[in-house]
């Protein structure tokens, strides 16, 4: 029965051939197991440090790992053979900004094989630079730009970390919590200049009177 199918990383290849010994009867009973056994049975070949707990619900599998695991550990994922997550559909990012590491960054990732949903999480802080998975999901480029604009958690060596959400020259991450709701600018459209400009936001306005009386219904006393 295979073990692994594609490429992966000779540091799993050779922890995980390591642990095989002593499996073939736990291998032979995955035919009699649910989706939830089979993902739990997997992390039992990985690190402690790669995964610090794992939560189980009807929503899915959710692990928790820190900033320096979790490319080896979505390798894992994909190419293990009672996994094979094979897309990541979403990466975004929470603010806790009571947490000494205030972000949360939460990949998505599917296994239409089993009918099975994973979400793997990891923590940052404002100047922690988490890895990028772009090589391993080419469908995660956009979701990493999008955390990286709308949170302000950045990827190493990302190969296209631009904003794509916001407009040009935006500054600020809108999706953290010390973000002001009004924003910074305000973005119109100015007639006379026949554009969009943008100009910094004001709390207070100019007094306007406004009368509601309609001209057609006003009659005259003669």
């Amino acid at each position: 029965m295979p073990f692994l199918v594609g490429p992966t990383q000779p540091a799993i290849q050779v922890f995980l051939l390591r642990a095989r010994s002593g499996t073939k009867m736990k291998l032979s009973l995955f035919s009699f197991m649910d989706n939830q056994s089979i993902f739990q049975y997997s992390w039992e070949f990985l690190p402690k440090k790669w995964v610090h707990k794992m939560k189980r619900s009807e929503h899915g599998n959710r692990s928790y790992t820190n900033t320096d695991y979790p490319f080896p550990l979505l390798c894992f994922l994909k190419w293990h053979t009672y996994t094979r997550v094979q897309v990541s559909i979403d990466i975004c990012g929470v603010d806790h900004p009571s947490r000494k590491r205030r972000f949360e960054v939460v990949h998505n990732l599917p296994s239409t094989r089993y009918n099975s949903r994973v979400r793997v999480q990891t923590s940052a802080d404002e100047v922690t630079r988490i890895s990028p998975v772009v090589s391993l999901f080419p469908s995660a480029g956009r979701w990493e730009r999008e955390v990286w604009d709308m949170s302000g958690v950045s990827s190493i060596n990302h190969p296209d970390l631009r904003r794509i959400s916001t407009d040009y020259g935006f500054e600020g991450h809108p999706l953290r919590k010390d973000f002001p709701l009004s924003g910074y600018v305000e973005v119109r459209y100015d007639d006379p200049e026949k554009r969009v400009v943008s100009e910094p936001i004001e709390m207070t306005q100019e007094f306007r009177y406004f009368d509601f009386a309609s001209p057609w219904e006003q009659r005259s006393d003669g």
